[in-house]
């Protein structure tokens, strides 16, 4: 398991994923690295306010800044843009197609700052790259184990090496299900409520099938067998079965796995010969969506039994 504090990504990724115009850039463009997820709109800094504002954040300027720049006086708007450009800040976008105010461009080259620009509203454009950014700068670490999808449901399987985590994939895959991740699972914290797992680049669509080697899923069951990403719904940790451990058979006691600081359910299925843990794999994904809808079986079975109880018991 690996983890890291913090996280970049480059501007020219997301200038290239979002589609960005370039208004002016630094010789060294590709060296330019993006490290908050958050943004600004410095209204402001504009103004002259710097108390509290991070030029780390991506900066961007719509039509309230743009209309606020263009009624100051010649002189004014160039010593506030002046002074917002000589913050450093490590990236500036103009939104809905403005036009940079006079000097905008000069500025931004003096001082080589990245100046970039949407047709994009503002609104959207902010909507759009904040959830680009969460997933891109998310906290994340890797878990060995296997990622799969099985009736929309996202299910983490770990277990030691040789359990039949990667042979339980290939069975899930056949009866339908989609493949995300073997053997090394990164997963991203996405949010406060939700991970999102995928595979590493190099071993992506490919499983270990001990005997028989590596195994191109996508290839042999079809692109439909495959997802890149899927969020975890639910943990599931395979052990070898032990006789006379007490293994919980009603359901009712409701177990998670912390990851990232976020309560995964979770289940512990025993291994014996000739069990089928594609079957029971599926029938945890549906029990699991029915708990998520406000069903839970064990509750509702614990309910007639206490009502039958009560019956005998008059």
């Amino acid at each position: 398991m690996s983890e890291t504090a913090t996280y970049t990504i480059p501007l020219k990724t997301i200038m290239e994923e979002l589609s960005l115009e370039v208004l002016s850039a630094p010789d060294k463009l590709e060296d330019v690295l993006i490290e908050r997820k958050e943004v600004n709109r410095p209204g402001m800094p504009l103004a002259g306010f710097y108390d509290h504002y991070e030029k780390s954040r991506i900066q961007i300027i719509g039509k309230v800044e743009s209309l606020y720049i263009a009624q100051l006086s010649p002189e004014d708007r160039f010593k506030s843009l002046d002074a917002f450009f000589a913050s450093k800040p490590v990236a500036v976008v103009i939104t809905t197609s403005i036009e940079p105010a006079e000097g905008m461009t000069d500025l931004a080259s003096k001082y080589s700052v990245p100046l970039l620009r949407t047709p994009e509203n503002t609104s959207e454009f902010m909507a759009r790259l904040i959830a680009y950014l969460n997933v891109a700068l998310a906290p994340r670490l890797t878990r060995h184990g296997v990622l799969v999808e099985v009736y929309g449901e996202g299910i983490l399987i770990l277990g030691d090496s040789g359990i039949g985590k990667s042979e339980t994939a290939i069975e899930l895959v056949k009866r339908g299900h989609r493949l995300i991740a073997d053997d090394a699972v990164e997963i991203k914290r996405v949010s406060a409520k939700t991970l999102v797992g995928s595979a590493p680049e190099i071993i992506r669509h490919y499983v270990e099938l001990r005997g028989i080697g590596i195994v191109d899923v996508r290839r042999i069951f079809g692109m439909g067998s495959v997802k890149d990403t899927e969020k975890i719904d639910l943990i599931i940790k395979l052990e070898p079965w032990e006789s006379g451990k007490t293994y919980n058979r009603l359901g009712d006691e409701d177990e998670y796995t912390e990851i990232l600081g976020i309560q995964i359910p979770s289940i512990l299925i025993p291994v014996r010969p000739g069990r089928n843990l594609a079957v029971s794999l599926e029938i945890a994904a549906m029990n699991n969506r029915q708990k998520r809808m406000g069903y839970n079986t064990a509750v509702e079975f614990n309910k007639k039994l206490m009502g039958q109880s009560s019956e005998d018991a008059r």
